[in-house]
């Protein structure tokens, strides 16, 4: 991805645009639905009104919740979604007006959003530091004491239509009958992907969420633009859907891989907020100040991608209907012409035949010359990644190796080809550690129940 040029705009913004403020937060309920509005405001110029809808369903538990703790929760909410206001001009202050914030609570959110924007700065060319990209005011007396509650032993799992999340969701069958799918903004692949294992909508907590059109506008209009962290806002909607279905336990699908940088030598990481680091100091977070009644974690943090690629390969009634690429998101297809359709292409085909990869993506991605530029970038011949969800450059190199062993014989696609005839060739299998397909990383937030069915799997179908 091109960098833009783009310093002297932030400069030029930080003065014109002085203030960004959070006014205020709602929470209407009805029979119906759950509805959070939020009230931002740039430099008094600029309004901005997100919006969440969740409807209501079965699972949901009486309304004769904690009021404080439902308050806390929404109003932390408000906080990561401002963060894709704030960067249509960065101004350095932010004023919180709902509630009081600790120093420990602003040093909190000034790392998720500087790292958390580390792609938006680094594709803008945008020179800042934490120590001084922005002041956190806050202007308000109240503060909120944590509460915890008694709430079930079960689980909810977020769906997002990809290969992880349904891994995860196979798994923990074992778990509890009574898991609870989560969706965010349904699309043909994550309704695809519950129905399919055995689902219905009725079944699932939805959210929709809904982005201001003011922001899209003011994106045309030359604002800056970029990356947010998504997962951030992600993970305290999941904490709303545990109070609201009295559940504890909410099992992400972030792998080990998401923790190695986009950019070499660097922190820019375009899955900061799927990162180890991220999970801990959330974790750290929602226990000191919200509440210590629920256990936010990634399931497949001990394992890497293509472990996942591995145990995915297994579940093959999801291979027609899961779906990774953004690019065709909206479409429910795979593009074929992006770097997260290649990245995909080559972590599952040590695993899965050629004939059935042409059948998932409708053609040979590796004998694809358009391709060269993401190749590289994915096995690290170019220095800087692809801004997307993808495993590590070892994990790359180590696919493409098991798939030309596969080959045997056979004339190589262009793209391997490409790869061997490249002269750090030898010096790539040299760099990456065969057993990679072995690998538990230590560094994990699972209960001895949830690790037990991880290991298990583990040890079942990929430690032979």
């Amino acid at each position: 991805m091109k960098r833009a040029d783009n310093n002297h705009i932030y400069k030029k913004f930080r003065t014109t645009y002085e203030t960004f403020v959070y006014e205020c937060y709602t929470i209407n309920k009805n029979e119906a639905e759950v509805v959070l509005n939020f009230q931002f405001n740039l430099s008094n110029l600029y309004y901005f009104n997100p919006e969440i809808r969740i409807p209501k369903k079965s699972f949901f538990v009486n309304d004769n919740m904690s009021d404080d703790l439902l308050n806390n929760i929404v109003f932390n909410i408000g906080m990561i979604e401002l963060v894709s206001y704030w960067k249509t001009a960065c101004p350095k202050k932010v004023i919180i007006k709902p509630f009081s914030l600790s120093k420990s609570q602003i040093d909190f959110w000034k790392k998720i959003y500087f790292n958390g924007l580390g792609e938006f700065f680094y594709l803008n060319s945008i020179e800042a530091d934490i120590n001084n990209f922005m002041e956190i005011e806050v202007d308000s007396d109240k503060k909120f004491t944590k509460v915890n509650i008694n709430n079930s032993s079960s689980t909810i799992i977020p769906i997002g239509g990809g290969k992880d999340s349904i891994v995860t969701l196979e798994l923990l069958r074992k778990f509890s009958e009574n898991n609870l799918c989560l969706i965010m903004n349904p699309r043909g692949a994550t309704v695809k992907t519950i129905e399919t294992a055995g689902y219905s909508m009725n079944d699932v907590f939805e959210i929709h969420r809904k982005i201001d059109p003011l922001l899209l506008e003011l994106n045309s209009q030359g604002f800056l633009n970029g990356h947010t962290p998504f997962s951030a806002l992600l993970a305290f909607v999941t904490v709303l859907a545990a109070l609201l279905t009295n559940r504890k336990h909410i099992a992400l699908s972030n792998e080990n891989s998401a923790n190695e940088s986009t950019v070499a030598d660097t922190n820019i990481n375009h899955q900061y907020s799927k990162s180890f680091e991220f999970e801990n100091d959330f974790r750290n977070y929602v226990s000191e100040n919200i509440s210590e009644s629920f256990n936010y974690f990634s399931f497949l943090r001990p394992l890497d991608e293509i472990q996942i690629a591995k145990l995915f390969s297994k579940f093959p009634k999801y291979h027609k209907v899961f779906r990774s690429c953004n690019a065709g998101s909206k479409t429910d297809v795979w593009c074929g012409n992006c770097p997260k359709c290649m990245f995909v292409y080559i972590i599952l085909s040590p695993f899965l035949e050629k004939e059935k990869m042409i059948e998932i993506f409708g053609k040979n991605l590796l004998e694809d010359k358009n391709l060269t530029l993401y190749f590289d970038q994915l096995t690290g011949i170019e220095k800087v990644k692809p801004f997307e969800c993808i495993g590590t450059v070892d994990e790359v190199n180590w696919s493409l190796n098991k798939i030309i062993e596969k080959q045997k014989d056979s004339e190589l696609p262009y793209l391997l080809k490409h790869y061997v005839s490249n002269h750090n060739f030898q010096n790539i299998k040299l760099k990456f550690d065969e057993n990679l397909i072995n690998h538990f990383n230590s560094e994990h937030f699972l209960i001895p129940e949830f690790e037990a069915i991880l290991t298990e799997k583990l040890h079942e179908d990929i430690i032979k």
